[in-house]
């Protein structure tokens, strides 16, 4: 069930900051018509740290309602506060989803043990698939492969989003959780390089914008058509590029105004997007075959 391209869904967000519902509708409607296998609704790139607990829960509905279980939805569930993660995953239950993904709990810097035991607590709150999400770039901490190994026995633990960008991490974690485990890459620019290792697919940010292509790349990868998944790759490395060229999701979000996939608008402290980003991410587009 979980595998291939899985988008990281921005929340479309009117001028005046509410959230989007029509907006996102469509792009949840949008994403399965392209072939994305996956949706991961209020990540980081869907904004989670600035929408309140209401709108958080609201979105979750929203992807679970339009996807009417053609593709599977993993909610973003995370917290640095096991209490308000639990009510999440409490709440992705309720509301039809496939799984969870809860991120490293950030700015606490817990040891391994509070890891571990939070990452339990989660597990045993509701009978739902989890996905840890290990991303030390934003939360600080890193989930080690040995505490990682110990969270892969609870039979609600079923994988990891790893945005380590360390191409040996999927090795070792591999041998550590075994080939069940699934992995799931949480950087576009290693997303083949992760399948290599042992990787299962990603969770792209870039796909909201290239979801076909993102997709098709997926695919060829699975069917053993290499060269043709690694001309897609270089298609694509420019707009990566372009999407983090400041802080996601403004870039990303901005690129999905151009295709008239809502606005642009981030909520602060995210600040719009600076002029000379715009202008890459408009040319990446237009190179990737996605603008006119």
């Amino acid at each position: 069930m979980f595998r291939g391209s899985m988008v990281a869904l921005i929340t479309p967000m009117r001028s005046d900051g509410s959230v989007d519902e029509k907006a996102f509708q469509d792009l949840v409607e949008w994403q399965i018509a392209e072939g994305t296998e996956g949706l991961v609704p209020v990540g980081t790139t869907g904004e989670s740290p600035t929408l309140s607990h209401a709108e958080h829960k609201r979105v979750v509905e929203m992807c679970v309602e339009v996807a009417r279980g053609r593709v599977p939805v993993i909610a973003g569930a995370g917290s640095n506060s096991t209490a308000e993660a639990v009510d999440f995953v409490k709440h992705a239950k309720a509301a039809g989803a496939d799984g969870t993904l809860v991120v490293t709990p950030y700015y606490n810097k817990p040891t391994q043990e509070g890891m571990y035991l939070h990452f339990k607590a989660l597990a045993d709150a509701a009978d739902l698939p989890l996905f840890i999400y290990n991303i030390p770039p934003r939360s600080v901490i890193d989930m080690s492969v040995e505490t990682m190994a110990r969270l892969a026995r609870h039979p609600n633990i079923v994988g990891v989003k790893d945005a380590t960008a360390n191409l040996a991490r999927p090795l070792h974690t591999r041998r550590a959780c075994g080939e069940d485990f699934i992995q799931l890459s949480g950087e576009d620019h290693t997303a083949l390089s992760f399948n290599a290792a042992g990787g299962h697919g990603c969770i792209s940010v870039t796909a909201n914008v290239a979801p076909r292509l993102c997709a098709e790349m997926q695919k060829a990868w699975r069917d053993g058509r290499i060269t043709e998944a690694m001309g897609i790759q270089d298609r694509l490395v420019p707009l990566h590029d372009s999407l983090f060229a400041e802080t996601s999701p403004g870039p990303v979000k901005y690129a999905a105004s151009l295709l008239g996939k809502g606005t642009d608008h981030c909520r602060l402290p995210l600040a719009p997007v600076s002029e000379p980003v715009r202008k890459r991410v408009r040319e990446a587009m237009v190179s990737a075959g996605l603008l006119n």
